[in-house]
């Protein structure tokens, strides 16, 4: 009894460690949350000179995000199909640190999300990256890649009216990274780097056209388009999104406590029986 009782604390330990890896709230940094990605049709073979340029292209991203929040690298091969062109972007507001550890999260998971394609993008909330064999840099593209929209509250004249004077100051701002607010409304907007001012202008209104007319009254939107963005969010958004991540942490403390509590029940219980059996086993002897 007394070894098979052992046995069945071991394992019940080894549950409860388990138990614990599998129940505690996530505490990763919100820059490094997934927002979209993308990779082109186009395959390369392993252990190619241009996997070779992939990689030293990505080191050289990692490398730069520690003093710089944007930059774009040429990678030039030994033949034309060799070359390849990349950059990346991060968030205006990011500080160095937050900005080179987004950079080299986004580098770890674009591989793993473009397994041997020859481009591919990706954008985390706090940064983008971005490669591919032809040039892309400089060029505008204002093509729609994600757009969101939060739920409807109905149409708030004085909600729209704050909202749309955000955007409205966002377009009039210079500079690639525009932020504002008005009350409870805030407001976002970034181009990438590699855009002349102009371009920037004008892929800015595109997206924020588009966010305004696509998500009517809703109290979040984002519109993102290839080389930008526009997002905004209104106080209601703001409190729904604190709820829904406070009450899905509180759920997830509360499950673990309950289980672990139950669990160090039932081992106590078995500790205190095998005990009394112990005792009364060298007493009847």
């Amino acid at each position: 009894m007394v070894a098979i009782t052992s046995s069945l604390l071991l394992s019940l330990s080894t549950f409860i460690v388990s138990l614990s890896s599998l129940y505690i709230p996530s505490r990763s940094s919100s820059t490094d949350t997934f927002v979209y990605g993308g990779c082109t049709q186009e395959k390369y073979a392993p252990n190619s000179p241009y996997e070779s340029n992939i990689n030293s292209l990505l080191t050289s991203l990692v490398n730069s995000a520690t003093y710089s929040s944007y930059n774009n690298y040429t990678v030039m091969g030994s033949s034309p199909q060799d070359v390849i062109y990349g950059l990346y972007q991060c968030r205006g507001d990011l500080s160095m640190p937050d900005c080179a550890t987004c950079v080299a999260r986004a580098v770890s998971q674009v591989g793993s999300f473009c397994p041997y394609n020859s481009g591919g993008a990706l954008q985390l909330q706090g940064c983008y990256i971005k490669y591919d064999n032809t040039t892309f840099l400089g060029v505008e593209d204002k093509t729609v890649v994600l757009k969101k929209c939060g739920p409807s509250v109905g149409y708030d004249s004085d909600g729209m009216s704050r909202r749309d004077s955000v955007l409205a100051a966002l377009v009039g701002s210079g500079g690639p990274y525009r932020v504002g607010g008005s009350g409870n409304v805030q407001g976002l907007a970034q181009c990438v780097g590699d855009l002349s001012f102009t371009v920037c202008q004008d892929c800015v209104m595109e997206a924020i056209g588009r966010v305004k007319s696509e998500c009517g009254g809703a109290v979040y939107g984002d519109m993102f388009l290839a080389k930008c963005y526009a997002r905004y969010s209104t106080g209601g958004a703001q409190s729904y999104s604190k709820m829904h991540h406070d009450k899905s942490s509180n759920e997830s403390e509360k499950t673990f406590a309950i289980i672990i509590g139950l669990l160090a029940g039932v081992a106590l219980l078995i500790i205190f029986l095998t005990f009394v059996r112990k005792v009364f086993g060298e007493n009847g002897k």
